[in-house]
Order: C-alpha cells, then sequence, then structure tokens
C-alpha cells in the first residue's frame, strides 16, 4: 500500500507543511523520498544598517503599531543590532540537550550559521542560527520558556 495514491496527496502535504511552522519534514518509504524544508531563521535590522545587511523578514507595519506600549519601548533599544526572532511557536531552548552546555553565552563572538538555540514545536527541534557574524548581547529568553512567532530571541551587534 502506498503512502501517496496520487500527486494530489502529496500537494496536500506540502500545503499542511506550509500551515504548520515545521522547518524541515523528510518522509522515507519503499524507496521513495520526500524532503520538504523552510529556512529557519528570522533576522530582521531594526535601524539603518551601517554597512548593507540581509532583512529575511519584518513585521507588517499594522502588527507593529498593534504591539502594547511596552514592548514597542523595548524594542526601541534594539537600535543597532540584528534581532534575531522566533520562526515559529514552540519552547525556546538554549542547549541541545538538558545536560549540555548552552549553545551561547552573552559576549560570545558567533558566526554566520553558528546554532543559536532549538525552538522545539510538536516534538520536532529546530536548530535557530545566526545569519550575521557577531557579539551577542543579550539572550531575551528563559531556558524552556515559551515563545510565539516573531518573539525576539537574541540581540548581536554585528561584526565586519
Amino acid at each position: 500500500m502506498s503512502l501517496f495514491k496520487s500527486i494530489d496527496d502529496i500537494v496536500a502535504l506540502m500545503e499542511k507543511f506550509s500551515s504548520m511552522g515545521l522547518s524541515k519534514l523528510k518522509i522515507e518509504l519503499d524507496g521513495f523520498e520526500l524532503v520538504l524544508e523552510k529556512q529557519q531563521t528570522v533576522v530582521q535590522q531594526v535601524s539603518p544598517p551601517v554597512q548593507p545587511q540581509q532583512v529575511q523578514q519584518s513585521q507588517p507595519v499594522q502588527q507593529q503599531a498593534s504591539q502594547p506600549e511596552k514592548e514597542h519601548e523595548e524594542e526601541e533599544s534594539y537600535e543597532g543590532y540584528v534581532v534575531i526572532r522566533s520562526p515559529i511557536v514552540g519552547t525556546f531552548y538554549r542547549a541541545p540537550a538538558p545536560d549540555a552546555p548552552p549553545y551561547v553565552e552573552v559576549g560570545d563572538i558567533v558566526e554566520k550559521g553558528q546554532v543559536l538555540c532549538i525552538v522545539e514545536a510538536m516534538k520536532i527541534m529546530n536548530e535557530i542560527e545566526s545569519d550575521v557574524k557577531g557579539r551577542i548581547v543579550k539572550i531575551l529568553v528563559e531556558n524552556a520558556q515559551p515563545v510565539e512567532y516573531g518573539q525576539p530571541l537574541f540581540l548581536i551587534e554585528p561584526l565586519e
């Protein structure tokens, strides 16, 4: 018995995957392999960049205007830093395992592509990577704390 009876089944799976907030799905069955993958890191440059920076996703203007005043005031202090945000709703973990050391600490220099943390969603561990080389200025979330989509996780001072 085949997992997919038609191409419509695969298209339906792709649509469901797109709406679930997963970063990667791999199915292997009887010599058939299907891999669906999304980019995992969301970076938003809050202030005008000193040098050109790639901005992958920013919040819509209407969403920014509807944020509580306290959050908006805190985000003003992000000026000059790259903000690493959660790409999904889930649970934030600073380390790969409970008994392992954290991926990064405040003051650490990180490279582009370096894993900063994990956000677990639906029993899938999604590694969140840095899109810039820089110094960790602040970790904005406590370990094992629930996070929302777009919630700031790290402030990074860009280097280079």
